[in-house]
């Protein structure tokens, strides 16, 4: 990370910077060139990492890339607010904070796995809980994201 006065290691900014956050980009490889979808997302640290998960239909083309290489990308941002003022481009900027994380996506086949995921993403997305069928999870396919390393920053109003 270039700019280490931004960056934040407090798990309970982190914390707040992914419960404000609403859609992460689940970046995967398609050949030559890289394939950005935009997600809503759940999470949950499990003891030390980080884990995202992601539904989506039980075909396509994000399904049969995560299948072909698990090897993903994720990067979410929030706050997003551009600052300067006057005529003079340089002087303007912005205010943000953002996630950007390597590591593996799996899709997840364990029934019990996948009613937890879309649980832990309804909760991100609504702040409710809610109950989820065996029939529900079946309809849909769970993606999970396990962070291998990952940089947060933030740079805030002054």
């Amino acid at each position: 990370m270039r700019r280490n006065d931004r960056e934040v290691r407090d798990r309970a900014e982190i914390q707040r910077i992914l419960e404000v956050a609403k859609v992460l980009r689940l970046g995967l490889t398609d050949g030559d060139y890289p394939y950005i979808v935009p997600l809503h997302y759940g999470y949950v640290y499990a003891g030390d990492v980080l884990r995202f998960y992601m539904h989506g239909a039980k075909e396509g083309k994000k399904l049969a890339l995560a299948m072909s290489n698990p090897h993903a990308f994720v990067e979410l941002d929030c706050e997003v607010e551009t600052t300067g003022e006057g005529d003079i481009a340089c002087v303007y900027g912005a205010n943000y904070a953002s996630l950007m994380a390597r590591g593996e996506v799996t899709v997840v086949e364990n029934p019990e796995e996948k009613i937890a995921g879309l649980k832990l993403l309804m909760r991100a997305q609504t702040g409710r809980d809610f109950e989820i069928t065996a029939q529900q999870a079946a309809g849909v396919a769970v993606f999970r994201f396990d962070a291998e390393s990952y940089s947060v920053k933030e740079r805030k109003k002054k």
